[in-house]
């Protein structure tokens, strides 16, 4: 299961960092924006370093406030995740929780 954790980060992290791109020439042009709900669901959904990467190579959104501030937290959660993965911990982890959910159904 865990094996397809890198291919969902990549996935997520295309389309937020498209997703960033599209919102700063919408921006520039003065037409119709993404939302900032929609911006931030594809950070939580592991597209942060995306969504950071945009921000700093398009200057996009990079004083915005409270957008910046949950930029950070998703960037955090998702190193945490990525270290937890890459050590080994996420698995067990995983399907201790799959376990406790199916036993209590």
């Amino acid at each position: 299961m865990t094996e397809y954790i890198p291919y969902g980060f990549g996935a997520a992290n295309g389309i937020a960092f498209g997703l960033m791109v599209i919102d700063k020439r919408r921006a520039e042009a003065g037409i119709h924006r993404i939302p900032e709900s929609t911006l931030l669901l594809w950070a939580f959904l592991g597209g942060t370093f995306g969504t950071v990467l945009a921000a700093c190579l398009v200057r996009h959104k990079t004083r915005k406030q409270p957008f910046v501030t949950w930029m950070l937290i998703w960037l955090w959660f998702d190193i945490i995740l990525l270290l937890l993965w890459g050590l080994g911990i996420l698995e067990p982890l995983l399907a201790s929780a799959l376990a406790g959910i199916a036993s209590a159904a």
